[in-house]
């Protein structure tokens, strides 16, 4: 999905690929095509294997690929050669010329995913370009200092996941969607067998619209 000067693809469950003059990132790939290109950076949320897939991330590195992730991926990612890793924490901003990306906290009052591990969201920033990837996450406090996003001109684009049990369901995230105020609103964590369906989806997209907001779901690539 071309949105403004980005685009913006869907690969199934939390897994997302950017491309941004010229260059490709990967969010969280998990089970993606064979047909998908080489990347420039692939950023990873956490140390879970539907989040953190080796098989995936080999399948889209190059030498010289940069890899962003939390430090209990750093082992699992040593298997992967040729790569750049680089261990990112909450707070964290990373300058890559063409974008910027900053780690930004994601936990969950459910003990799977707990305010201690250090575990990520990012927020990419590209030119008037703004995204907001969730990670595996609650409707936490954090969430309303990115608000601001969307008050500069920016386009602000939120992936929320939206799947319950182990983190938001459709409700909760439609409700931190009235706090972000993106341009647009994106679900994921759903439609690859681990949980979250494409009904939990279309629910947060009708939420979202109820309230004013702009989201979609996105077609898997």
């Amino acid at each position: 999905m071309q949105c403004g000067d980005i685009s913006v693809d869907f690969l199934g469950h939390a897994g997302f690929m950017i491309k941004y003059k010229g260059r490709v990132l990967f969010i969280d790939p998990y089970h993606v095509s064979d047909s998908l290109p080489k990347a420039d950076i692939i950023l990873i949320s956490h140390g879970h294997s539907d989040h953190c897939s080796i098989r995936d991330i080999q399948k889209l590195s190059r030498r010289g690929t940069i890899i962003l992730s939390p430090v209990d991926c750093q082992s699992s990612l040593l298997k992967i050669k040729d790569i750049e890793t680089h261990i990112i924490e909450r707070g964290d901003l990373l300058d890559f010329e063409y974008i910027k990306i900053e780690g930004v906290p994601a936990y969950t009052s459910h003990k799977r995913h707990p305010k201690h591990e250090g575990w990520l969201g990012y927020v990419l920033n590209a030119g008037k370009n703004v995204i907001y990837f969730a990670g595996d996450t609650d409707h936490i406090p954090e969430m309303s200092r990115l608000s601001g996003y969307g008050k500069k001109g920016n386009n602000f684009i939120a992936i929320l996941p939206i799947a319950g049990d182990v983190v938001m369901n459709s409700v909760s995230a439609s409700n931190a969607i009235k706090v972000l105020n993106p341009s647009l609103a994106i679900p994921m964590s759903y439609g690859a067998g681990v949980y979250g369906t494409e009904k939990d989806a279309k629910l947060f997209v009708d939420l979202c619209q109820q309230n004013g907001f702009n989201a979609v779901m996105l077609p898997k690539i």
